[in-house]
């Protein structure tokens, strides 16, 4: 368990903070392109690590990111005038581009220089594979983007899928760091017998409680977790990754097989956004074309685990008004009791991803860390805390720069799952497998046999 300091250490995230600090040293995911549709079009509330910021695209199409309050006198920039490559406050006309300058200032005389000496907080913004990304940290040069495979990809062949938690970015991430939690949160009501045998939903609910193997990396930490496979002599693995500052990539499906990523951003110190791609594989290692095929493979019955979709609330305006759920705390995520003691749905509650917030948002908006009793289930936790922690006190200490920031390519990795010979080295038998650059989908031979 952390310490009451350590807590607050690695879960705050304002202006200022330790752990703010280190996050905006790097890109971070801001909003998905779509949301700003238009050029010229309306500005966008946008919150993202403590700070209230509006977004819009200009003339020429380039995302902007500034300030909510003009400098002038404070009044809200989202209500301001989007037009000619900059935006306009409606108070007494200043308007400012992408950077932050003041380039008009009709409320001043003519032969007034004062507008060179007027600028708003302005940040950095790149747009890659349907992402705008900005950079809020100190450096003039922001460092490259990551080597994420979704911005290895061609434009579009990723798109985002969005969902606001309303718990501490910390604790959100650490659900999907959890694996353990696969065979009872949403496989609790299936059986050996209901999947597909050789499947990884067979193995998951065979042996629900796996060993684990975990190692520290260039970009985070990774892990798989272990459980026997059909045979004394074969093992399977589930493989995962966490990667500074904020990105896991899940075992889903046969390891090279399908692209899949996870960015939990915060938003502030209690809500966090979710984004999640999926990007199927076929033998030849193009994207998108074997998406069906690579995601059924996980052998789960057809509506197993209350699976299905999922259902936005209509967006507001507000600074947290976009990809909220309609199942969410007010209405208890709409359990249905009698589907819970039947066993139909082990929580009562549909949908993987509801399940998810269920259990996130139930433990409070930060969950005081030093109440836990954590056991071997929790080992891939522990070391990503003990992880952040060092980052974090080297980084205020010593302004040591936290890991993967100058090096993008320390990004280019896969998750997924694999059956291996008992006594093989994990991590090198799958060395290949886990490379973007190598093409997915292709048979392991004489390494293992991949799953799906």
């Amino acid at each position: 368990m952390l310490s009451k300091e350590d807590n607050e250490r690695l879960c705050r995230v304002g202006p200022g903070t330790p752990m703010g600090s280190l996050m905006r040293e790097y890109w971070l995911p801001a909003l998905p392109s779509t949301d700003l549709p238009a050029t010229d079009g309306p500005p966008l509330r946008l919150r993202l690590l403590g700070e209230d910021l509006i977004a819009f695209r200009t003339t020429s199409g380039r995302a902007g990111l500034i300030q909510n309050a003009c400098p002038h006198r404070g009044a809200s920039l989202f209500f301001g005038r989007n037009e000619e490559d900059g935006l306009r406050c409606v108070y007494h006309g200043w308007k400012f581009d992408t950077t932050g300058a003041c380039v008009d200032m009709p409320s001043e005389p003519a032969e007034s220089n004062f507008k060179t000496k007027v600028r708003t907080t302005a940040y950095s913004c790149v747009e890659r594979g349907g992402i705008v990304w900005a950079y809020m940290g100190p450096r003039q040069a922001p460092p490259p983007l990551p080597e994420l495979e979704i911005n290895l990809l061609e434009e579009g062949a990723a798109r985002p899928s969005l969902t606001l938690m309303e718990a501490n970015w910390l604790q959100t991430i650490e659900g999907d760091l959890d694996t353990c939690h696969l065979g009872f949160l949403h496989l609790g009501s299936v059986s050996p017998e209901d999947a597909v045998p050789g499947s990884y939903d067979y193995y998951t609910v065979k042996d629900r409680a796996p060993r684990y193997s975990v190692a520290e990396t260039d970009f985070g930490v990774t892990y798989a977790a272990y459980r026997p496979a059909d045979g004394d002599d074969l093992v399977y693995w589930r493989i995962a990754h966490f990667m500074f500052p904020f990105y896991t990539l899940i075992p889903t499906g046969a390891l090279g097989a399908v692209i899949r990523g996870q960015f939990w951003v915060p938003l502030d110190d209690e809500n966090t956004m979710y984004w999640g791609f999926s990007v199927g594989m076929d033998r030849g290692g193009r994207p998108g074309q074997g998406a069906t095929a690579a995601n059924a493979a996980t052998g789960r019955p057809a509506g197993a685990a209350g699976r299905g979709g999922f259902e936005y609330l209509p967006a507001t305006s507000d600074w947290l008004g976009r990809y909220r759920l309609n199942q969410n705390r007010e209405n208890d995520y709409l359990i249905d009791r009698e589907k819970q003691r039947t066993g139909e749905i082990w929580t009562g509650v549909r949908g993987v991803r509801q399940q998810d917030k269920v259990v996130t948002e139930s433990m409070g908006p930060i969950y005081e860390r030093t109440r836990e009793h954590l056991g071997t289930s929790d080992t891939m936790i522990i070391r990503t805390r003990q992880r952040l922690l060092r980052a974090v006190k080297a980084y205020v200490e010593d302004g040591t720069l936290p890991p993967g920031l100058d090096s993008p390519g320390v990004y280019r990795s896969r998750s997924g799952s694999i059956i291996l010979p008992r006594g093989v080295d994990w991590i090198e038998a799958t060395e290949k497998l886990r490379r973007p650059d190598v093409p997915p989908g292709v048979p392991v031979t004489q390494e293992g046999v991949a799953i799906g």
